[in-house]
């Protein structure tokens, strides 16, 4: 199953202070695993068998504090996300996010910012608000 990622190219992971490169490398693993169409098991077993280096000793550390036998994917990224995407970071770009006003708004940046906005993400009702309410 392992060479299939080498095949597709993904990246191993070794950890860093760039929270724009984590969240890229987490987001081209969904996308490789979703390509799999793996479970969730198989995911979370994959994405830490990507892990090198600090990020490998980071989950020797962190797996103690999970449940193995029931960790979801979304569950592993929350945690990754708690490790690698540094919180003032995601609230810089929370702030940004819902001060865009329509006049300098990029599509590619509303798409980029309702990542961090869940509440905003998951409702085009509240989409066209935000929309609206910037004019």
């Amino acid at each position: 199953m392992y060479d299939k990622f080498w095949r597709l190219g993904l990246k191993e992971f070794s950890g860093t202070t760039d929270s724009f490169f984590a969240e890229g490398w987490i987001r081209s693993l969904e996308v490789h695993l979703h390509y799999l169409n793996m479970g969730d098991a198989d995911r979370v077993r994959c994405a830490t068998y990507m892990l090198r280096d600090d990020a490998s000793l980071w989950w020797e550390g962190a797996e103690h504090d999970v449940n193995l036998a029931t960790l979801t994917g979304v569950q592993f990224k929350n945690i990754f996300y708690e490790k690698y995407f540094i919180g003032y970071v995601k609230g810089r770009l929370e702030r940004e996010f819902m001060t865009l006003r329509q006049e300098e708004m990029y599509v590619a940046e509303f798409i980029r910012g309702c990542r961090f906005v869940p509440l905003i993400a998951r409702d085009a009702a509240e989409k066209l608000r935000h929309i609206s309410d910037g004019l």
